[in-house]
Order: structure tokens, then sequence, then C-alpha cells
């Protein structure tokens, strides 16, 4: 498991009762985790916590906010900055174990010494477009919800990077990958980060178990002569990261001769030995860089 350690405006700091206990900058979160089935708490800060999430026994559920929480609010990763809010089912617009992998896209596009072209599907608020925007790439965002465009374009603004080359796109993705392979477009480096099931931007139905194959066997046509790497992240449960590993062996291995390798990402608990399992990678990298 690839265990983030140095996000220094987030922690978790106890775990317990099917909840965590968040620290994001200097505010305090409670929200739920099916993965914490034990009721051991470690910390009296509880009861510190600026808003909590709670779940409707009939689904869905509803933030309890403090009156001192604002409206959103700004966090650092080293030197990238992420605007939060508190969102309908818990979200918060930023899923902190995917660090590990900004580190590893920035770090490609450096060593690259050329101008990489980034494709970010499923970018959400764009943690992973900022990080590949920072290191230099133009990079094309992809997303079907417009709200969420918007706070990814708030994204880039605050961290300077208005004179940086990003194209945002409202769209379907699968829609979206068959158009640029009619342009001919092409790309180094191509992220997915799926959901296991989700609508498109005119209510077009997405399954991950039948739509992730072939979505990317599609890109594996939008990929350069000489591509640097190809990144799926998954948070659905029962899907086993060797899954995603098979799915990158058919069709980009077989095209591209590389390295593929897989893993869990996970947040440390403060003062702990106790990790929380957050989802799973599978990755397509260049030998050479």
């Amino acid at each position: 498991m690839q265990v983030i350690n140095d996000f220094k405006d987030y922690e978790i700091l106890d775990m317990a009762h099917g909840e965590k206990l968040e620290r994001w900058g200097q505010y305090f979160l409670v929200r739920p985790d099916p993965q914490i089935i034990w009721n051991e708490e470690h910390t009296s800060l509880w009861d510190k916590a600026h808003a909590r999430y709670n779940r409707s026994k009939t689904g869905g559920g509803a933030w309890k906010i403090d009156g001192n929480m604002p409206n959103s609010w700004i966090v650092l990763y080293k030197d990238l900055k992420f605007n939060l809010k508190l969102m309908g089912f818990k979200h918060t617009g930023l899923f902190p174990e995917q660090a590990y992998n900004w580190d590893l896209i920035r770090e490609k596009i450096k060593k690259a010494k050329k101008e990489v072209k980034v494709l970010n599907l499923f970018a959400y608020t764009g943690g992973a477009s900022i990080a590949a925007l920072s290191a230099g790439a133009r990079v094309v965002h992809v997303d079907s919800s417009r709200g969420i465009i918007d706070w990814a374009k708030e994204n880039v603004k605050v961290n300077n990077l208005e004179d940086r080359t990003i194209h945002f796109f409202v769209d379907d993705v699968r829609k979206f990958v068959k158009r640029e392979i009619r342009r001919g477009n092409k790309y180094d480096i191509i992220i997915m980060d799926p959901p296991s099931f989700g609508r498109g931007s005119k209510s077009e139905v997405w399954s991950i178990e039948q739509d992730l194959a072939p979505l990317i066997k599609d890109c594996s046509e939008l990929l350069s002569e000489n591509p640097i790497l190809f990144i799926i992240n998954s948070y659905t449960t029962g899907l086993s990261k060797y899954v995603l590993e098979d799915l990158l062996y058919l069709y980009v291995d077989s095209k591209y001769d590389g390295i593929i390798s897989s893993d869990e990402l996970g947040l440390p608990m403060k003062n702990s030995k106790l990790v929380l399992p957050c989802g799973i990678y599978a990755r397509w990298e260049r030998k050479d860089n």
C-alpha cells in the first residue's frame, strides 16, 4: 500500500463508529466511512468538529455545520493549493490520497524534457490537472458536471496558473474520447478516475463493469507515438487492482512496451499504526521515463 505521509494540511485524527475525524487545514470534519468497522476512539477531539456529515436512514444525508465554518477554504499540498467546500454526499472536492499520483505525474512531466500533453478524464475538481499544469504540461480536463468544471477553474486561478494551457470540456467522457480519435488528437499521459456509476452531461448512463474496458481500449488510440503514463484510479468496492492491470495489459501494453503496476492507496491515522484504505490504482509507464 502507498501511504500518504506528507500532506501537511490533511490528517486523520481518529477513526471509530464508522466515521473518521479529519483535519483539513484549520477545520475538523467528521465523515462516514464504511471501512471503519471498530468502535474504539483514540482522542477526545470529536466534539471539536466544525462540521459533521450525518447519513440518512433513507439514503443520502446532510452536513451539520458549526457557525464558524466558512463556505470555502484553501488547503495546501506542497506548493499546490486547493479550494474546498462541503458538498452533498460527504465530499469536500479533494481526495488527499491522490497526492501520490500528483507527485508521480509531476515527476514524469519534468523528466520528459519536452512539451507533454495530458488528458484527464472524470477529472473532478482538477487535482491531477493542477499537478500536471504546474509541471508545465498542456492539459485537457473532461468532466460531465459544469459546476465541478467551474470549481476546477477556481483551483487553476488559486494556483496562479491562468497563463498555462488547459482546456475544459463538460462532456460524457466516452463521446469525448470518440471525437478525439476522429480528430486525430494524441496525448502523452492519460489519467482517469471513473465512478462505479454515473451520468454524463446529457444523462448518459455510465457503468464501470460495462463501460471501463471499451473506454480504455478507445483511449489507447489517443496515446502518442512515445507515451509516458496511463493511470486508472478506482474506488469501486470489489474491483481488484489486478483487473485494472489486466485492462492495461490488454489495451496499452499490447501496443507500447512498458511497466505495469498497481497498489492500494491509504491515509494514516495520526499517532497510530492504523491506515485507512482509500481505493486502488493501476498504471502503465514507459520504461525509460
